[in-house]
């Protein structure tokens, strides 16, 4: 049986605020780290913003100097951070998300799949179905996605054949103001589906604040992060349209996994 504890940051994004962005990023990391954490989990795109046109300007390439910085904060807080970035790649922009270590390591990239193209000109480029994997660390096997890679059946078929012991998925759920809090409702049956699916434990991690570009301009990311059991229980729920961290812990082994609030 093993256990991790993972800390649910659910933070305030602003789009190109890449100094405000950091600073609620250790914000939540002080606190993590004062829960005893594990692993800090953050929401997608949390440097810049999602479908922040700014970012085709702004980004920086994975390994690059915000991935760098996130190591650093890795190292000064002692644990390990999953986080959505976006990331620069030549001429290419990605809706990207990494896994570092509380040494700084980099172990783990995914880019994201399902991109929304209609959302933002020119579009975030594809990431590859084929690239979805696992990394084995010293807590069990971990898988990273993304918000709308969850929504597609292949996408988590895959994964299942990959034996995963925990996932984390970094989202931008954002809807019309009026459809809140019933949108949160949405991303509590998929998270409570696909953890099931998987029979491992699934962290979802919702960010608070506005959409400030392209067709969805105006829409509210409401929160509602949530984390679900190997069962498909939801066993934490952080609050609706505000900031919230929350440290559960996960015992993870197989398909029989057991989940707590401390």
């Amino acid at each position: 049986m093993k256990k991790i504890r993972v800390a649910v940051c659910q933070i305030l994004v602003i789009d190109s605020d890449r100094e405000g962005n950091f600073r609620r990023i250790e914000y939540a990391l002080e606190q993590a780290e004062a829960q005893h954490a594990d692993v800090a989990v953050f929401p997608e795109s949390a440097i810049l913003g999602w479908e922040n046109p700014e970012a085709h300007q702004l980004a920086k390439p994975i390994p690059g100097q915000d991935s760098a910085r996130i190591g650093e904060l890795a190292r000064k807080y002692k644990l390990m951070i999953a986080i959505g970035m976006d990331e620069k790649d030549g001429d290419r922009l990605y809706d990207s998300a990494i896994l570092v270590d509380k040494s700084g390591k980099l172990l783990w990239k995914h880019r994201k799949i399902n991109v929304l193209p209609e959302l933002m000109s020119p579009p975030y480029s594809e990431g590859r179905p084929e690239d979805i994997g696992i990394v084995e660390t010293e807590f069990g096997r971990i898988a990273v996605l993304i918000c709308a890679d969850t929504f597609v059946d292949s996408h988590l078929a895959r994964l299942k054949s990959l034996n995963p012991d925990l996932l984390l998925v970094p989202y931008g759920w954002a809807a019309p103001k009026q459809d809140w809090p019933g949108h949160s409702k949405e991303l509590e049956r998929l998270v409570k589906k696909r953890a099931a699916e998987l029979e491992c434990p699934m962290v979802g991690v919702d960010l608070v604040g506005e959409m400030g570009h392209g067709p969805w301009r105006g829409r509210t990311y409401g929160g509602s992060s949530f984390v679900a059991d190997g069962r498909g229980e939801i066993v934490l729920t952080l609050r609706d349209r505000d900031t919230d961290l929350r440290v559960i812990e996960l015992a993870v082994d197989g398909g029989s996994q057991q989940a707590r609030t401390p």
